[in-house]
């Protein structure tokens, strides 16, 4: 969820301050992870998205609606990119079996 510096809306519209310090920080910051414009982008979106997940990585699919040829991206936060990066480098080195592997763990997972 988005952090609100001012508070948040209620279930009956009601305002409610802010708890707590808001993080300014650049790190919740998303950048973009992975792009494509192919045929297969949204596919290898979504896998690259479920091993980053199955590993507690929160991510992000961007997709332009209407537009699938405009392309996919997979954004993480900005603190988790390096750990993200690692995470792909390590399942492109072990192969389609453990990234299927990892997908079936988040799905297990939800």
């Amino acid at each position: 969820m988005a952090q609100d510096p001012e508070g948040e809306w209620g279930e009956w519209g009601e305002h409610r301050p802010a708890e707590g310090p808001v993080n300014r920080s650049h790190e919740l910051d998303t950048v973009t992870l992975y792009r494509s414009s192919t045929v297969d982008g949204e596919i290898e979106a979504e896998i690259i998205r479920a091993l980053l997940q199955s590993h507690g990585v929160p991510t992000l699919m961007q997709r332009a609606m209407g537009y699938p040829s405009l392309g996919f991206e997979v954004l993480v936060p900005r603190a988790s990119l390096r750990e993200a990066e690692r995470l792909i480098v390590e399942a492109q080195a072990a192969g389609p079996a453990a990234a299927m592997d990892a997908a079936r763990a988040w799905e297990e997972g939800r």
